[in-house]
């Protein structure tokens, strides 16, 4: 069977034209930010840090992980017991997606391989799609329920342009997707739009994708369990970047994180860079410079922040060096030996 991550390639090269400027503006605005807050002064702060803390941070990552593979197996609801998937195979397919994202671009990263990996196992492609797509709206809506708390601590930051620009994109995200599910109207206009798209194999996965989230009208109930359980997700994060901020000798309350970091994290959402680069770095050294936080401490939070979601991802990573995606690599070595 063809490799996901194989697959994936020529959708990464046909998307290369649009994604060279958003590398252009992650490395240039990262650099300028590292540049005004001091190399030296930066280094400085990461090595001179409290790693018991930061140790704290990585075992909580752990936590979150095993939370948000939680979340996707609750939303694969929808799929018929007989067809749904080993536990297993779905651990390493979420864990592997993940490690895999890591090095593809937002649009094509841990989302698209999971949809794929999952129809390996018998899983309809409209089901797998729309599983995925339901734990990323989900995890949307619970960081912009968690900015508007923040807002509501640190008002002034509600004029702030971009910060409700990522809200404003967020909140129309969510409102589309819960009208999709829950309202015949839009999902009749829905239908609409699919029927115009061009290629008789376009429109039809696109049909499947859109009567597979219909689907999700009939079970309200794991619709909120994963929502509660995003925002315990977004909570840990936010307890991460606490004890990130405590290491590098950050006197701020944990107050001020849920205030800061949800709004931080709708920033990344923005597509302007590649995954959250550079935005994340001039999210942090503007909000926290409100606390009278360094430049130089607030970049190396922010780099340490993003860094520990790539440490989360590593388990994924030995997953598939052991097994491919689905360990079906394993099986196969197994059928061959003699």
């Amino acid at each position: 069977m063809t490799d996901p991550v194989a697959s994936a390639r020529p959708r990464f090269t046909s998307q290369l034209p649009g994604l060279l400027p958003r590398l252009v503006v992650a490395a240039g605005l990262t650099g300028y930010l590292l540049w005004k807050a001091h190399p030296r002064a930066v280094a400085e702060a990461a090595v001179g840090a409290d790693w018991r803390l930061i140790a704290i941070a990585v075992a909580l990552v752990l936590v979150d992980r095993s939370l948000m593979a939680y979340r996707w197996l609750a939303l694969l609801c929808t799929v018929d017991r007989d067809r749904r998937p080993p536990f297993s195979a779905l651990m390493r397919v979420f864990f592997v997606s993940t490690f895999v994202g890591t090095f593809l671009p937002m649009s094509v990263g841990s989302d698209a391989v999971r949809s794929y990996s999952l129809t390996r196992f018998n899983v309809g492609g409209g089901e797998a799609v729309a599983s995925v797509l339901m734990d990323r709206m989900l995890g949307v809506a619970s960081i912009l329920l968690m900015a508007l708390v923040g807002l509501s601590l640190v008002r002034e930051l509600a004029t702030n342009t971009g910060v409700l620009v990522a809200m404003a994109v967020a909140a129309v995200a969510c409102v589309v997707t819960i009208a999709l599910i829950f309202s015949e109207r839009a999902a009749e206009f829905a239908v609409g739009l699919v029927s115009r798209l061009p290629g008789a194999p376009i429109r039809h996965a696109g049909s499947r994708v859109l009567e597979s989230v219909r689907r999700y009208s009939a079970y309200p109930g794991p619709l909120v369990n994963v929502l509660a359980c995003s925002l315990g997700v977004q909570t840990l994060r936010v307890v991460q970047a606490y004890y990130i901020g405590r290491g590098l000798g950050m006197d701020v309350p944990l107050v001020t994180y849920f205030a800061f970091i949800p709004i931080i994290l709708l920033i990344m959402l923005l597509p302007v860079t590649f995954n959250g680069i550079g935005t994340a770095q001039a999210a942090f050294v503007w909000l926290f410079a409100r606390t009278g936080t360094p430049d130089a401490v607030s970049f190396a939070l922010s780099v340490l922040f993003v860094a520990l979601g790539i440490v989360g991802n590593l388990p994924g990573g030995i997953l598939y060096l052991i097994g491919g995606i689905d360990g079906r690599r394993i099986g196969a070595e197994r059928a061959s030996s003699p």
